[in-house]
Protein backbone atom coordinates (compact mmCIF):
# COMPACT_ATOMS: atom_id res chain seq x y z
CA UNK A 1 0.00 0.00 0.00
CA UNK A 2 1.35 3.15 -0.89
CA UNK A 3 1.74 5.54 2.48
CA UNK A 4 -0.68 8.28 2.92
CA UNK A 5 -0.15 11.88 0.46
CA UNK A 6 -2.06 14.81 0.42
CA UNK A 7 -3.02 14.15 -3.45
CA UNK A 8 -4.59 17.55 -5.71
CA UNK A 9 -6.34 16.40 -8.73
CA UNK A 10 -6.43 19.79 -11.17
CA UNK A 11 -9.70 20.10 -13.15
CA UNK A 12 -10.43 23.18 -13.86
CA UNK A 13 -12.80 22.90 -16.16
CA UNK A 14 -16.62 22.24 -16.92
CA UNK A 15 -19.07 20.12 -15.04
CA UNK A 16 -19.17 16.69 -17.58
CA UNK A 17 -15.52 16.65 -17.26
CA UNK A 18 -15.23 17.16 -14.05
CA UNK A 19 -17.75 14.38 -13.18
CA UNK A 20 -15.33 12.42 -15.55
CA UNK A 21 -12.59 12.93 -13.07
CA UNK A 22 -14.65 12.03 -9.84
CA UNK A 23 -13.29 8.73 -10.50
CA UNK A 24 -9.51 9.13 -9.95
CA UNK A 25 -10.21 10.26 -6.37
CA UNK A 26 -11.89 7.12 -5.56
CA UNK A 27 -9.51 4.86 -7.37
CA UNK A 28 -6.74 7.07 -4.93
CA UNK A 29 -8.67 5.91 -1.80
CA UNK A 30 -8.88 2.41 -2.71
CA UNK A 31 -5.04 2.57 -2.97
CA UNK A 32 -4.95 4.03 0.28
CA UNK A 33 -7.81 5.25 2.44
CA UNK A 34 -5.48 7.39 4.39
CA UNK A 35 -4.76 9.55 1.19
CA UNK A 36 -6.31 13.37 1.41
CA UNK A 37 -7.45 14.11 -1.45
CA UNK A 38 -7.86 17.79 -2.92
CA UNK A 39 -9.34 19.06 -5.82
CA UNK A 40 -8.41 22.02 -7.09
CA UNK A 41 -11.49 23.24 -9.71
CA UNK A 42 -13.65 26.02 -10.43
CA UNK A 43 -16.14 27.27 -8.19
CA UNK A 44 -19.02 27.22 -10.11
CA UNK A 45 -18.40 23.05 -10.10
CA UNK A 46 -17.82 23.16 -6.54
CA UNK A 47 -21.30 21.27 -5.47
CA UNK A 48 -20.44 18.25 -7.74
CA UNK A 49 -16.94 18.20 -6.22
CA UNK A 50 -18.21 18.42 -2.69
CA UNK A 51 -20.93 15.64 -3.17
CA UNK A 52 -18.47 13.55 -3.71
CA UNK A 53 -17.54 11.69 -0.66
CA UNK A 54 -13.99 10.45 -1.94
CA UNK A 55 -12.55 14.28 -2.03
CA UNK A 56 -11.74 15.74 1.32
CA UNK A 57 -11.15 19.36 0.25
CA UNK A 58 -12.28 21.45 -2.59
CA UNK A 59 -9.84 24.66 -3.97
CA UNK A 60 -11.15 27.01 -5.87
CA UNK A 61 -8.92 28.02 -8.86
CA UNK A 62 -10.67 31.29 -9.87
CA UNK A 63 -9.85 32.64 -6.41
CA UNK A 64 -6.38 31.42 -6.03
CA UNK A 65 -5.80 32.58 -9.45
CA UNK A 66 -6.86 35.99 -8.40
CA UNK A 67 -3.83 36.91 -5.93
CA UNK A 68 -1.35 38.14 -6.36
CA UNK A 69 1.83 35.81 -7.15
CA UNK A 70 3.55 35.42 -4.16
CA UNK A 71 0.36 34.99 -2.24
CA UNK A 72 -0.85 32.64 -4.65
CA UNK A 73 2.69 30.52 -4.30
CA UNK A 74 2.02 30.74 -0.58
CA UNK A 75 -1.65 29.66 -0.80
CA UNK A 76 -0.50 26.38 -2.71
CA UNK A 77 2.51 25.53 -0.30
CA UNK A 78 0.07 25.63 2.74
CA UNK A 79 -1.88 23.15 1.27
CA UNK A 80 1.25 20.76 1.75
CA UNK A 81 0.31 18.78 -1.33
CA UNK A 82 2.74 15.66 -2.01
CA UNK A 83 1.53 15.27 -5.10
CA UNK A 84 -0.44 17.21 -7.51
CA UNK A 85 -1.84 15.52 -10.92
CA UNK A 86 -2.87 17.84 -14.04
CA UNK A 87 -5.75 16.36 -15.49
CA UNK A 88 -6.88 19.32 -17.24
CA UNK A 89 -3.80 20.88 -18.65
CA UNK A 90 -3.38 24.63 -17.77
CA UNK A 91 -0.42 26.18 -18.03
CA UNK A 92 -0.94 28.46 -15.07
CA UNK A 93 -1.95 26.33 -12.93
CA UNK A 94 1.27 23.82 -13.67
CA UNK A 95 3.69 26.88 -13.13
CA UNK A 96 2.06 27.56 -9.74
CA UNK A 97 3.13 23.72 -8.82
CA UNK A 98 6.59 24.21 -9.46
CA UNK A 99 7.07 27.16 -7.80
CA UNK A 100 5.05 26.09 -4.78
CA UNK A 101 7.40 23.37 -5.14
CA UNK A 102 5.04 20.29 -4.31
CA UNK A 103 7.64 17.36 -4.89
CA UNK A 104 5.65 14.86 -7.42
CA UNK A 105 3.92 16.69 -10.31
CA UNK A 106 2.49 14.72 -12.38
CA UNK A 107 1.15 15.75 -16.42
CA UNK A 108 1.12 14.87 -20.35
CA UNK A 109 4.33 15.05 -22.58
CA UNK A 110 2.06 15.85 -25.05
CA UNK A 111 2.04 19.87 -23.32
CA UNK A 112 5.42 21.37 -23.63
CA UNK A 113 5.23 23.59 -20.78
CA UNK A 114 5.01 20.36 -18.27
CA UNK A 115 8.43 19.49 -20.14
CA UNK A 116 9.99 21.89 -17.48
CA UNK A 117 6.98 22.52 -14.64
CA UNK A 118 6.12 18.63 -14.17
CA UNK A 119 8.74 15.69 -12.92
CA UNK A 120 6.54 12.75 -14.15
CA UNK A 121 5.77 12.96 -17.85
CA UNK A 122 2.72 10.21 -18.76
CA UNK A 123 3.00 9.64 -22.73
CA UNK A 124 -0.63 10.27 -23.91
CA UNK A 125 -2.67 11.97 -26.57
CA UNK A 126 -6.18 12.66 -25.88
CA UNK A 127 -7.30 13.99 -29.18
CA UNK A 128 -5.68 10.92 -30.95
CA UNK A 129 -6.53 8.18 -28.19
CA UNK A 130 -9.32 5.85 -28.99
CA UNK A 131 -10.05 5.50 -25.18
CA UNK A 132 -12.78 7.21 -23.20
CA UNK A 133 -12.03 10.54 -20.94
CA UNK A 134 -12.39 8.66 -17.79
CA UNK A 135 -9.89 5.72 -19.10
CA UNK A 136 -7.54 8.53 -20.04
CA UNK A 137 -7.74 10.45 -17.04
CA UNK A 138 -7.36 6.92 -14.59
CA UNK A 139 -3.91 6.38 -16.34
CA UNK A 140 -2.49 9.37 -14.49
CA UNK A 141 -2.57 7.25 -12.08
CA UNK A 142 -0.44 4.17 -13.09
CA UNK A 143 2.68 5.39 -11.59
CA UNK A 144 0.96 5.38 -8.27
CA UNK A 145 -0.18 1.95 -8.36
CA UNK A 146 -3.45 2.04 -9.96
CA UNK A 147 -3.83 -0.53 -12.46
CA UNK A 148 -2.81 0.59 -16.27
CA UNK A 149 -6.34 -0.20 -17.34
CA UNK A 150 -10.13 0.32 -16.22
CA UNK A 151 -12.95 -1.00 -18.11
CA UNK A 152 -15.61 1.28 -18.39
CA UNK A 153 -18.01 -1.07 -16.32
CA UNK A 154 -15.45 -0.67 -13.99
CA UNK A 155 -15.63 3.12 -13.87
CA UNK A 156 -19.24 3.63 -12.15
CA UNK A 157 -18.49 2.10 -8.93
CA UNK A 158 -15.70 5.11 -8.09
CA UNK A 159 -17.86 8.00 -8.75
CA UNK A 160 -18.95 8.78 -5.20
CA UNK A 161 -21.54 10.83 -5.69
CA UNK A 162 -23.18 9.63 -2.26
CA UNK A 163 -23.50 13.13 -0.26
CA UNK A 164 -25.94 15.18 -2.88
CA UNK A 165 -27.96 17.22 -1.04
CA UNK A 166 -31.65 16.49 -0.54
CA UNK A 167 -34.03 18.16 -2.39
CA UNK A 168 -36.10 20.83 -1.77
CA UNK A 169 -39.70 20.30 -1.28
CA UNK A 170 -40.65 23.02 -3.91
CA UNK A 171 -39.19 21.11 -6.83
CA UNK A 172 -39.48 17.68 -5.08
CA UNK A 173 -43.19 18.27 -5.12
CA UNK A 174 -43.03 18.22 -8.69
CA UNK A 175 -42.38 14.85 -9.67
CA UNK A 176 -44.58 12.11 -10.32
CA UNK A 177 -44.08 8.85 -8.37
CA UNK A 178 -46.64 6.93 -10.88
CA UNK A 179 -44.47 7.65 -13.73
CA UNK A 180 -40.68 8.25 -15.16
CA UNK A 181 -39.92 11.69 -14.32
CA UNK A 182 -37.21 12.61 -17.26
CA UNK A 183 -35.43 15.96 -17.29
CA UNK A 184 -34.47 16.79 -20.50
CA UNK A 185 -31.69 19.47 -21.17
CA UNK A 186 -31.87 20.92 -24.84
CA UNK A 187 -29.41 23.15 -25.19
CA UNK A 188 -25.22 23.53 -24.43
CA UNK A 189 -23.63 26.82 -24.38
CA UNK A 190 -21.74 25.57 -27.66
CA UNK A 191 -20.51 22.86 -25.24
CA UNK A 192 -21.36 20.05 -27.38
CA UNK A 193 -23.31 19.75 -31.05
CA UNK A 194 -26.85 19.99 -30.22
CA UNK A 195 -29.67 18.35 -31.45
CA UNK A 196 -31.96 20.67 -31.91
CA UNK A 197 -35.59 22.42 -30.48
CA UNK A 198 -37.42 21.40 -33.69
CA UNK A 199 -36.49 17.65 -33.34
CA UNK A 200 -37.16 17.54 -29.33
CA UNK A 201 -40.05 19.24 -30.17
CA UNK A 202 -41.05 15.98 -32.30
CA UNK A 203 -40.47 14.17 -29.64
CA UNK A 204 -42.83 15.66 -26.76
CA UNK A 205 -45.44 15.40 -29.06
CA UNK A 206 -44.38 10.98 -29.16
CA UNK A 207 -43.56 10.59 -25.70
CA UNK A 208 -46.17 8.58 -23.93
CA UNK A 209 -47.98 11.28 -21.58
CA UNK A 210 -49.08 8.56 -18.88
CA UNK A 211 -45.65 7.27 -18.86
CA UNK A 212 -43.41 10.04 -18.80
CA UNK A 213 -43.07 13.41 -17.00
CA UNK A 214 -41.23 15.69 -18.89
CA UNK A 215 -38.95 18.52 -17.47
CA UNK A 216 -37.10 21.09 -18.91
CA UNK A 217 -33.37 22.75 -17.59
CA UNK A 218 -31.20 25.13 -18.55
CA UNK A 219 -30.15 28.54 -17.41
CA UNK A 220 -32.83 31.28 -17.80
CA UNK A 221 -31.31 32.57 -21.50
CA UNK A 222 -31.95 28.71 -22.36
CA UNK A 223 -35.18 29.11 -21.56
CA UNK A 224 -36.19 32.03 -23.78
CA UNK A 225 -35.02 29.90 -26.93
CA UNK A 226 -36.66 26.72 -25.74
CA UNK A 227 -39.86 28.07 -24.06
CA UNK A 228 -41.28 28.56 -27.51
CA UNK A 229 -40.45 25.21 -28.58
CA UNK A 230 -40.75 22.62 -25.57
CA UNK A 231 -43.13 24.69 -23.05
CA UNK A 232 -45.16 26.72 -25.14
CA UNK A 233 -47.05 24.53 -27.02
CA UNK A 234 -47.19 21.79 -24.18
CA UNK A 235 -48.92 22.58 -20.39
CA UNK A 236 -47.95 18.68 -19.43
CA UNK A 237 -44.21 19.94 -19.56
CA UNK A 238 -42.31 21.92 -16.30
CA UNK A 239 -40.10 24.44 -17.62
CA UNK A 240 -37.02 24.77 -14.47
CA UNK A 241 -35.27 26.69 -17.14
CA UNK A 242 -33.25 29.76 -14.54
CA UNK A 243 -34.36 28.26 -11.58
CA UNK A 244 -31.63 25.55 -10.65
CA UNK A 245 -28.68 26.37 -8.88
CA UNK A 246 -26.20 23.47 -9.74
CA UNK A 247 -26.97 22.14 -6.17
CA UNK A 248 -30.55 22.01 -6.87
CA UNK A 249 -29.94 20.50 -10.30
CA UNK A 250 -27.75 17.86 -8.76
CA UNK A 251 -30.21 16.74 -5.85
CA UNK A 252 -33.31 17.08 -8.86
CA UNK A 253 -31.50 14.79 -11.22
CA UNK A 254 -30.75 12.59 -8.12
CA UNK A 255 -34.29 12.47 -7.26
CA UNK A 256 -35.70 12.02 -11.07
CA UNK A 257 -35.20 9.14 -12.81
CA UNK A 258 -33.47 9.83 -16.22
CA UNK A 259 -31.77 12.80 -18.30
CA UNK A 260 -31.89 12.84 -22.06
CA UNK A 261 -29.36 15.49 -23.71
CA UNK A 262 -26.28 16.05 -25.53
CA UNK A 263 -22.74 15.28 -24.40
CA UNK A 264 -23.75 18.15 -21.56
CA UNK A 265 -23.01 18.06 -17.62
CA UNK A 266 -26.45 16.88 -16.51
CA UNK A 267 -26.40 13.92 -18.69
CA UNK A 268 -22.73 12.94 -16.83
CA UNK A 269 -24.40 13.73 -13.11
CA UNK A 270 -27.19 11.17 -14.46
CA UNK A 271 -24.72 8.67 -15.10
CA UNK A 272 -22.34 9.34 -12.02
CA UNK A 273 -25.76 8.74 -9.79
CA UNK A 274 -26.76 5.73 -11.77
CA UNK A 275 -29.83 7.41 -13.60
CA UNK A 276 -31.02 6.39 -17.10
CA UNK A 277 -28.91 8.93 -18.88
CA UNK A 278 -29.08 8.83 -22.97
CA UNK A 279 -27.04 11.04 -24.91
CA UNK A 280 -26.94 12.25 -28.12
CA UNK A 281 -23.93 12.95 -30.25
CA UNK A 282 -21.74 13.95 -33.26
CA UNK A 283 -19.50 10.95 -34.42
CA UNK A 284 -16.98 13.75 -35.20
CA UNK A 285 -13.36 13.20 -33.31
CA UNK A 286 -12.57 13.90 -30.56
CA UNK A 287 -16.22 14.47 -29.53
CA UNK A 288 -17.56 11.39 -30.14
CA UNK A 289 -18.98 9.27 -27.63
CA UNK A 290 -16.28 6.94 -27.48
CA UNK A 291 -14.51 9.29 -25.98
CA UNK A 292 -17.40 11.15 -24.26
CA UNK A 293 -19.72 8.47 -23.78
CA UNK A 294 -22.63 8.78 -20.41
CA UNK A 295 -20.44 6.28 -18.12
CA UNK A 296 -22.64 4.42 -15.92
CA UNK A 297 -24.97 1.69 -14.81
CA UNK A 298 -28.08 2.82 -17.45
CA UNK A 299 -26.16 5.20 -19.74
CA UNK A 300 -26.46 4.77 -23.39
CA UNK A 301 -26.15 6.77 -26.51
CA UNK A 302 -27.56 7.52 -30.04
CA UNK A 303 -25.05 8.16 -32.78
CA UNK A 304 -24.79 7.62 -36.62
CA UNK A 305 -22.68 4.87 -37.14
CA UNK A 306 -19.96 6.92 -39.76
CA UNK A 307 -17.37 9.12 -39.82
CA UNK A 308 -17.85 12.65 -40.78
CA UNK A 309 -16.15 16.05 -40.08
CA UNK A 310 -18.30 18.14 -42.34
CA UNK A 311 -19.60 20.31 -38.76
CA UNK A 312 -15.81 20.58 -37.67
CA UNK A 313 -15.95 24.76 -38.28
CA UNK A 314 -20.04 25.40 -38.08
CA UNK A 315 -22.29 25.23 -34.73
CA UNK A 316 -24.62 23.13 -36.46
CA UNK A 317 -24.22 19.00 -37.35
CA UNK A 318 -26.60 17.25 -40.13
CA UNK A 319 -25.29 14.07 -38.03
CA UNK A 320 -26.81 14.37 -34.85
CA UNK A 321 -29.88 16.59 -36.19
CA UNK A 322 -30.68 13.86 -37.91
CA UNK A 323 -30.80 10.97 -35.25
CA UNK A 324 -34.98 10.92 -35.42
CA UNK A 325 -37.00 11.51 -32.98
CA UNK A 326 -39.14 7.97 -33.66
CA UNK A 327 -35.21 6.58 -32.81
CA UNK A 328 -34.63 8.34 -29.30
CA UNK A 329 -38.32 7.56 -28.21
CA UNK A 330 -37.44 3.75 -28.84
CA UNK A 331 -34.27 4.11 -26.94
CA UNK A 332 -35.80 5.70 -24.43
CA UNK A 333 -38.40 3.33 -23.73
CA UNK A 334 -35.92 0.40 -23.92
CA UNK A 335 -34.24 2.19 -21.18
CA UNK A 336 -36.82 2.85 -19.12
CA UNK A 337 -38.05 -1.16 -19.17
CA UNK A 338 -35.11 -1.98 -18.88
Amino acid sequence: MMPPKKIIISRTDGIGDVVLALPMAGVLKELNPDHEIIFLGRTYTRAIIESCKHVDRFVAWDTLEMLDEQQSILNMKQLGADIIIHVFPRRSVAELARKAHIPLRIGTSHRHYHWHTCNHLVGLSRRRSIHHEAQLNLKLLVSLGAKKKFELDEIPAYYGLSKVKPLDNKFFSLLDKTKFNLLIHPLTKGSAREWGLHNYQQLLEILPQEKIKIFISGSEEEGKLSRPFLVDKFPHVVDLSGQLLLDELLSFINSADGVLAASTGPLHIASALGKVALGLYAPMRPIHPGRWAPVGDKASYIVEEKYCSKCRKKDRCECIENISPNEVKEKLMKLILK
